[in-house]
């Protein structure tokens, strides 16, 4: 299907948002829940987030930019493991039941000189001294953000203290660009807290992992700080990359300007990532690194000789349709992680790795183009996923008129995968 006007391109997302079915995206969740239930679980987390505060403690900080590191300490219940499978996140409706459903318990907004404390003093009193850093992808909402990361450690059973990492994205489908810009504006960010946390005593070890754009602003703070410092600081263990939307030419370089002396670097690929196919024709046919095939040319020669790792997650399914979300959403992926990073080994696809084990035991732009890319990105996600409907009514009329200023260029969506 080619659309290239107005009303074809509009008309394609409401056929999505028609198909999504009732439901909404949550909002306004981080209010602390007083009740308790038996048998939940909690995960106390760290943030750290260049996103601008608001007045509602429901969403705390909201997609705006700010100019200052702001922190955040929270506390998420997660429901029994009876109830839930793993990998997903039961997302809270109206205040939320913490028998049923993720919840907020704490939510408390600090300084610099609060969080550092805090977070020396926790990790003093634990026994790994390892520090776990998140950094999310396109189109998230701050407690989007701070739910999945709860997920993924209680999950994931890795014994680290988990600090997020969460840039300003407005958590729409239209905001690309933004989003995009909102990466780069953050990556000062982000080395600062890596800074901070490897010039911290209580700090044994940091293993960093990124999802989607956010490995855009992870690779370019590791950049920065490999330049500014000599080398990356010999704390950072691991460099986990999952679905990195990364022109794999700018990927390259990075990596080769980070020196010899780099952590290790493993990538979590997959080429039915439908998300990343679409982007690799909004940014001009160049592939993604998260959606080569590494066993094959020129991408098998360059990992070999940059030495990164690779896992391959194509045959690996879950209920996300798209492809983009499998590292935390596969329970067989989520707790192998854990292992592999509680027990100091280094993440791989080869001989008897993880690749070969995950294959035994699971089942199965410019404006306008920046915009469109967007819609490209995640429309399709309403189709299978409600909360990510929210905002399209509003946005359309806009794009409309975008598209239809650049009538000549034709936006071609991949049917077939969807």
């Amino acid at each position: 299907m080619v659309v290239g006007a107005k009303f074809g391109l509009a008309a394609c997302v409401v056929a999505s948002f028609a198909l999504a079915g009732c439901g909404g995206r949550p909002d306004g969740v981080l209010v602390p829940v007083a009740q308790t239930a038996a048998g939940t679980s909690s995960v106390d987390m760290l943030v750290a987030t260049t996103r601008r505060g608001v007045a509602d403690p429901g969403r705390m900080f909201s997609g705006e930019r700010d100019q200052a590191l702001n922190y955040a300490d929270i506390r998420i219940s997660i429901p029994p493991d009876s109830i839930r499978q793993v990998g997903e996140v039961q997302w809270p409706s109206g205040r939320g039941d913490p028998a049923r459903e993720f919840v907020a318990v704490k939510a408390v907004r600090l300084n610099e000189k609060q969080a550092l404390s805090i977070f020396h003093e926790r990790l003093r009193r634990t026994s790994h001294r390892r520090v776990l850093v998140f950094v999310h992808g396109f189109n998230t909402r701050f407690g989007e953000a701070v739910f999945r990361l709860a997920q993924i450690v209680h999950d994931s059973s890795v014994p680290a203290m988990p600090v997020l990492f969460t840039w300003p994205s407005r958590g729409q489908l239209l905001a690309y660009t933004y989003d995009r810009e909102s990466a780069n504006y953050s990556r000062d960010a982000l080395e600062q807290l890596l800074q901070s946390l490897a010039k911290d005593p209580a700090v044994g070890e940091i293993d960093v992992l990124a999802h989607s754009m956010g490995n855009w602003v992870t690779l370019e703070a590791l950049r920065q700080m490999a330049i500014r410092n000599g080398a990356i600081s010999s704390k950072v263990k691991q460099v986990m990359l999952a679905s990195a939307d990364v022109d794999v030419d700018v990927f390259r370089r990075q990596i080769i300007e980070m020196g010899a002396k780099r952590p290790p670097f493993t990538l979590f690929v997959a080429q039915d990532d439908n998300a990343l196919a679409v982007s690799q024709r909004v940014w001009g046919g160049v592939a993604r690194v998260g959606s080569v095939n590494p066993k094959v040319a020129p991408y098998q020669e360059m990992f070999a000789q940059q030495k990164i790792n690779v896992v391959d997650l194509t045959d690996v399914k879950t209920s996300d349709r798209l492809g983009h979300t499998k590292f935390a959403e596969s329970p067989e992926v989520v707790r192998m992680i854990g292992a592999r990073l509680a027990g100091g080994q280094a993440l791989n696809d080869g001989q008897a790795g993880l690749g070969d084990k995950l294959a035994r035991i699971t089942t199965g732009a410019a404006a306008t183009v920046g915009t469109t890319a967007g819609i490209a990105l995640s429309a399709p996600l309403a189709i299978i996923d409600g909360r990510t409907r929210d905002n399209l009514g509003e946005q359309l009329e806009d794009l409309g008129t975008q598209v239809q200023d650049t009538a000549g260029s034709a936006v071609r969506f991949p049917t077939d995968k969807y």
